[in-house]
């Protein structure tokens, strides 16, 4: 059996540690946890399930889920996690799309049973006897075990999708190495060991809850805490019931905390850091979350083509500079001219992110033109836009193709998305194009507001900070901003939420 591969993954000198602790339920030691893997592992064998082929994970943040997820790796197959809250269309599509040979469902009525029944999959129940997972078919548990195939380095361990943000979702098969190489990168740079003990707070169907959360801690030997969801008002007693050292979430998941940490009784020293990715942390965000929970706080950069991280801020006494994403963190960095002939910018220049390293995905599934356009002279494109400083620090500008085209000038939402996040009076924002005839694009904004202010008063504030061609012709005050299932805004849904509905 490859060393380097997820059926190696769990620490292997912590046997009698904490691996896993559900708040309400079971803990497993790491053996324990490893054995469970194991077992679980000769049913799906025992089942038929077939090395180098996709299952299809539709469970929630839960100890059912960590053990397929390293089960059907350690059979050789392909996790294909997915989330709960997809509708039947969405299903069909990401299982079809996966060729997903087997479905894996909670007991009882779901879309996702419903899915798969159309397409004519297989379908598993899973769910928790005390601290074992039980399998079973059409009501039958599953008691028949046969020996699982180990998995090789350059063999597809986990298959995703993109979130679809300029085009229909693509899939991602990211191989063991693939992970491994991430899971090491971010281990090694947040220098996680068996002490440290990480509070879930994202989804495990997506990469940063799995990857930079989950797997890293578990390879470290550390512990994890996964409730059900994320819940603000028993986050606090959760970490410290479990004594949690650090907790990973985007910029949304911090801002609540933030919020309601006086009315929680949220400590002023918390955590050994926080950690911030999958979208961008507002600088005053930043300063805000360091003062209130006496903790550094590293901002990430990542991707599901990079099996998520790419970049962070370095650990103290590393210097922290807000507004940038740190520094690359295992992967080659580099700016690349907008027009990806694959000249490199130097330092200060802004263009194309794009990145090299063993935790990048060798291609799209079934897709020769996206991986035509995506690699350049061995680089990947990221399609983000930012620039490198003379020390290497990261500043993202923008999704190239969000950046907002007001007469010929570029500007960058993120930017105003940041002056817009200093007014007293916001909690929340996001800025986002809307056509016009005159201009071809101008900025609108929607805004979450935790005090008193209008339109008039944020315009105001805006015009005094940034150029007046960038000022939000329209803000819209709003009760909630939508998101995705991971907590992200998704600029491309914001017209079309707000400008579309309103008279303005």
């Amino acid at each position: 059996m490859s060393t380097n591969t997820l059926a190696n993954l769990l620490h292997p000198s912590s046997p009698t540690d904490d691996s896993i602790i559900i708040p309400g339920g079971p803990t497993l030691s790491y053996a324990r946890y490893g054995e469970e893997i194991e077992r679980v592992a000769g049913l799906l064998a025992g089942a038929g399930v077939t090395p180098g082929r996709p299952v299809s994970i539709i469970l929630a943040n839960s100890l059912e889920f960590m053990v397929m997820f390293l089960a059907v790796a350690r059979a050789g197959a392909v996790a294909a996690p997915l989330n709960s809250a997809y509708t039947v269309d969405e299903f069909k599509f990401f299982m079809a799309d996966a060729d997903s040979q087997l479905v894996i469902v909670p007991p009882g009525a779901h879309v996702g049973r419903d899915a798969a029944a159309t397409l004519g999959i297989p379908i598993l129940d899973a769910s928790l006897d005390v601290d074992s997972v039980v399998l079973s078919r059409a009501g039958s548990t599953l008691t028949v075990s046969a020996d699982p195939q180990p998995p090789s380095e350059q063999d597809v361990a986990l298959f995703l999708h993109t979130s679809g943000t300029t085009s229909r979702p693509k899939g991602v098969p990211l191989t063991h190495a693939n992970l491994m190489a991430s899971i090491n990168n971010i281990k090694n740079h947040y220098e996680l060991t068996p002490d440290d003990t990480s509070i879930i707070v994202m989804p495990l169907f997506h990469v940063h809850g799995l990857m930079g959360a989950a797997l890293s801690t578990l390879n470290s030997g550390g512990s994890l805490v996964i409730p059900l969801r994320f819940s603000a008002s028993t986050f606090w007693d959760i970490t410290h019931e479990n004594s949690g050292t650090w907790y990973s979430a985007v910029p949304t998941i911090h801002q609540v905390l933030l919020m309601r940490a006086d009315d929680d009784n949220a400590p002023r020293e918390s955590f050994r850091f926080i950690r911030s990715c999958s979208s961008a942390l507002a600088p005053v965000v930043f300063e805000q979350l360091e003062d209130r929970f006496g903790a550094p706080v590293l901002e990430a950069y990542g991707m599901t083509e990079a099996s998520h991280q790419m970049s962070s801020s370095p650990m103290p006494p590393g210097e922290r500079i807000p507004g940038t994403v740190g520094k690359a963190t295992g992967v080659q960095i580099a700016i690349m001219d907008m027009e990806a002939r694959g000249d490199l910018q130097i330092a200060g220049e802004t263009g194309e992110i794009v990145i090299k390293g063993e935790n990048v995905m060798h291609g799209y599934s079934n897709n020769p033109e996206a991986n035509a356009e995506s690699f350049v002279d061995g680089w990947f494109r990221t399609g983000d836009q930012g620039f490198l400083s003379e020390t290497g620090y990261l500043t993202l500008t923008g999704r190239i193709k969000e950046l907002i085209n007001r007469a010929g000038e570029k500007i960058s939402p993120l930017e105003i998305d940041g002056i817009l996040l200093k007014h007293p009076a916001v909690a929340e924002a996001v800025c986002f194009a809307v056509p016009d005839e005159k201009y071809g694009e101008v900025v609108h904004a929607a805004v979450v507001l935790k005090g008193e202010a209008d339109e008039e008063s944020i315009r105001a504030h805006c015009s005094e900070h940034m150029a007046d061609f960038k000022v939000p012709d329209v803000v819209y005050i709003a009760d909630e901003l939508p998101r995705t299932a991971t907590g992200k805004i998704q600029r491309r849904h914001m017209a079309a939420a707000f400008a579309s509905t309103n008279d303005k």
